[in-house]
């Protein structure tokens, strides 16, 4: 165990010194931004893209709602009943959960993490005291609380293109609902099975990753709009060193899943560069 954690400190130093930032010697990464960070020490490992340029974050947006909603400590076994106007206005996206479902605020924001579910999340702010525009507020003070001085957030569900972050934004908030046991436990399980107004319903991970069991995730969430591509925030072991890993605007269907994928292979062929090196020029 020493041997393996002083021969990762050599790889963080090594990159440290000089992180690669995209070119012929990078990850091959197809998303449009990326980056990876150390999940301890917050150093940059890889990454394409300013870190600092707000970008919309579609419903990466949820991970900020699920920490508000276990911040405020309301009960997770109360019933809320879904209305509509929990339906989507913006984007016009479905849901099974039709008005009159009712449901606990434990199986919402399980849905919300694991099935990016819209109406989950509207459902829980239209339940948070003050209703949906306190908890907004809410959302904007806590992500000032974070670090993240170039975010901004309009819906709790992610469906607005005014929701937006920048990528160092997006790893103080990953990092923040990385340390939530909840939080990692709904966002990393494949299915749940729901009671609704139509009857049994089963929920599934947006997160091939997950379903199929591809890959150790200890927290994800993807997002979806036009406007922001398809994302992927996760956090993996690399080396046994927790990483984080953001993904914005692939335009692929699995591009994000398949970059995730090469981004963690191309990490620990560095670190195995690093170790046999012994730090010299990982």
């Amino acid at each position: 165990m020493k041997r393996v954690w002083a021969a990762w400190m050599i790889w963080i130093a090594a990159i440290s010194v000089a992180p690669v930032w995209a070119g012929n010697d990078g990850p091959p990464v197809r998303s449009q931004a990326f980056l990876a960070v150390d999940a301890l020490s917050l150093t940059p490992l890889a990454g394409r893209g300013d870190p600092n340029q707000p970008r919309p974050i579609a419903s990466i947006t949820k991970l900020l709602t699920a920490l508000v909603v276990l911040e405020s400590r309301l009960p997770l076994d109360e019933v809320l009943t879904v209305g509509r106007e929990d339906y989507d206005r913006i984007k016009r996206t479905g849901s099974p959960l039709r008005a009159g479902t009712q449901l606990t605020r434990r199986e919402a924001l399980r849905l919300a993490l694991m099935a990016s579910d819209n109406r989950a999340a509207m459902v829980l702010a239209r339940f948070y005291p003050g209703g949906v525009r306190a908890f907004v507020q809410a959302m904007n003070v806590k992500a000032r609380m974070l670090g993240m001085t170039r975010s901004r957030f309009v819906d709790p569900a992610g469906l607005s293109p005014e929701n937006v972050a920048s990528m160092n934004d997006l790893v103080r908030l990953v990092r923040a609902a990385h340390q939530n046991p909840l939080i990692r436990a709904f966002s990393t399980e494949d299915e749940a099975v729901v009671a609704t107004r139509s009857g049994l319903v089963r929920f599934q991970s947006t997160n091939s990753l997950v379903r199929r069991g591809e890959m150790a995730v200890e927290l994800q969430k993807t997002g979806y709009t036009r406007e922001a591509g398809r994302c992927l925030v996760l956090v993996t072991a690399v080396k046994g060193r927790p990483t984080i890993m953001v993904l914005l605007n692939s335009r692929g269907k699995f591009t994000r899943v398949a970059d995730a994928k090469r981004l963690k292979a191309w990490l620990e062929d560095r670190y195995e560069t690093a170790r046999l090196s012994g730090g010299r020029g990982a």
